[in-house]
């Protein structure tokens, strides 16, 4: 059994900031890729930010020089510090991660998803 837990999320003000975090937990040899996703109500599920497992970042442009991606590989957490809140990032984010498990199956996992909401 493998999973991903979320948490961090909140309701902040336009400006402000928040920081996700993501635990992968359970059977894990290895993991690849970890990235976060979000979805605003009436609208697809987006990629925000990922990072490799040697530390490459890729953001959305619309977070660009707001957001950041990181991750502990020694914890298997990937953080998202979220900066300059505006209410266009109101959604659900969600963490994802391929996990190579111990028996070395490869997993495509999702966190259940931590709520931002950004007042103006």
């Amino acid at each position: 059994q493998v999973q991903l837990v979320e948490s961090g999320g909140g309701l902040v003000q336009a400006g402000g900031s928040l920081r996700l975090s993501c635990a992968a937990s359970g059977s894990i040899f290895s993991i690849n890729a970890m990235g976060w996703f979000r979805q605003a109500p009436g609208k697809e599920r987006e990629l925000v930010a990922d990072i490799s497992s040697g530390g490459s970042t890729n953001y959305a442009d619309s977070v660009k020089g707001r957001f950041t991606i990181s991750r502990d590989n020694a914890k298997n957490t990937v953080y998202l510090q979220l900066n300059s809140l505006t209410p266009e990032d109101t959604a659900v984010y969600y963490c994802n991660a391929v996990v190579v498990t111990k028996s070395l199956n490869t997993c495509n996992l999702w966190g259940q998803g931590t709520q931002v909401t950004v007042s103006s």
